[in-house]
């Protein structure tokens, strides 16, 4: 790989995905729009890698109208001894190239290095596209987690995660982000184009992704006939992240049929737009509720989406509920990093929760978030409840808060500051 085209920042899967890319393999980089997925694979390819960019649409119209496009300018490109890169940005515009990928590697694997990006696995999964099995390698690119944005006026060496499931060491990157506050990041969000943006452009900036964005990604896919009942419910499910999902009142709020709101909710996860929670069930409690939390990937994008204006001063208004969705965010992009374990959510029917619970090899970390800076054991008490009903697999719980330094509150609850998380 050539180091000749570097970005201004460094992401923490840099060095993991530049040693990747150099395996004899497809490559499938897949995540929302502006993670900076392109950006990011660009930095990482030489300098003479073939470019094909299916968000044009006259690009993607010549390989529409000519599914022989793709292999005429593969088979076009000079020989390389080290394989020549080839890079197609939005594949899942033009599923066909997945099956011309095969057949150029079927004919030749060594000629070609195929990196193919997405952003939205919908079609890809309702046509049943050939996704290269034992070819291809399958990698996706979050918003910044808070080892690439870092807490604003804390060292770099008291900035490492406390959790059993932390990053690893190498894995910091060369050239973090801006670093940012707090009620910054529960304000604006992680995406990389908005944290680097000056902070008067930032509300026009995230208006834009979701609404021009996410509507462009939908209407290229031909995935609504409504558009006016989609901005309705995306409004109402954006509004009602970090929520128990509840079709039934989205259904009735929107105008559409809950079937629809079930297809609508799908949609976001295959565009990678948010992602459910669900609720943890093998417990020895009988009254717990079985319904799964629904969360936007991006605090910035949700509070858009939802018509609700992106300022500190709108957050500070509440922050408690903002907090626990950017804590349950940056978990659960570190779970799908490390590739193990899973994140969790229990609620009873009296109305108990605990916010989160990460199952971790052979571990239960119950962890519940506070908007305090003085955690109490009375603020710990779900965490306490959960830990004397599950002795076998909880060694530790957590009270994620804003105290300035760890505390041990029991001898198995420390609470953590969200820097540390």
């Amino acid at each position: 790989m050539s180091d000749n085209n570097k970005t201004l920042f460094s992401r923490w899967r840099t060095t993991a995905l530049r040693e990747k890319l150099k395996r004899p393999f497809v490559h499938l980089l897949f995540g929302a729009r502006q993670t900076g997925k392109s950006t990011l694979l660009k930095s990482l390819l030489p300098p003479d890698a073939t470019t094909i960019n299916l968000a044009d649409p006259r690009e993607r119209s010549r390989h529409l109208t000519d599914p022989d496009e793709f292999i005429k300018i593969c088979r076009s490109l000079p020989r390389d001894s080290k394989g020549r890169y080839v890079f197609v940005d939005e594949v899942q515009s033009v599923p066909s190239i997945f099956d011309a990928v095969h057949y150029l590697c079927d004919e030749e694997k060594t000629r070609w290095r195929f990196i193919l990006c997405g952003s939205s696995a919908r079609k890809l999964r309702q046509t049943g596209t050939n996704l290269l099995p034992g070819r291809s390698l399958i990698h996706h690119l979050y918003p910044l987690t808070l080892l690439e944005h870092p807490a604003m006026d804390i060292e770099e060496s008291k900035t490492i995660s406390m959790l059993p499931f932390s990053w690893p060491k190498e894995s910091r990157p060369v050239k973090p982000f801006p670093a940012a506050d707090l009620v910054t990041r529960l304000a604006f969000g992680d995406l990389p184009g908005i944290v680097v943006a000056d902070e008067k452009d930032r509300e026009d900036l995230l208006k834009t992704h979701a609404l021009v964005h996410l509507e462009e990604e939908i209407r290229r896919e031909a995935l609504v006939k409504d558009w006016g009942a989609f901005v309705r419910f995306l409004k109402l499910a954006a509004a009602e992240s970090g929520q128990l999902l509840n079709f039934a009142n989205i259904s009735q709020e929107s105008g559409i049929s809950q079937p629809t709101v079930k297809a609508h909710y799908q949609l976001l996860e295959d565009m990678f737009v948010g992602f459910r929670v669900p609720a943890y069930s093998r417990s020895p409690r009988k009254n717990l509720l079985s319904t799964s939390k629904f969360l936007f990937f991006d605090l910035g994008v949700r509070h858009a989406a939802a018509g609700l204006l992106p300022s500190p001063e709108v957050i500070m208004a509440s922050p408690g509920g903002i907090f626990e969705q950017w804590v349950g965010i940056e978990l659960w992009k570190r779970l799908q990093y490390l590739g193990e374990g899973n994140l969790f959510h229990q609620r009873t029917k009296d109305g108990a929760e605990l916010d989160f619970i990460v199952e971790y090899k052979d571990q239960l970390l119950p962890i519940e978030v506070k908007w305090t800076e003085h955690p109490s054991l009375q603020d710990a008490r779900h965490v306490l409840t959960f830990l004397n009903e599950n002795t076998k697999r909880v060694r530790q719980g957590y009270i994620i808060c804003r105290c300035p330094r760890p505390l041990q509150i029991h001898s198995k609850i420390t609470a953590l500051p969200w820097f540390l998380l």
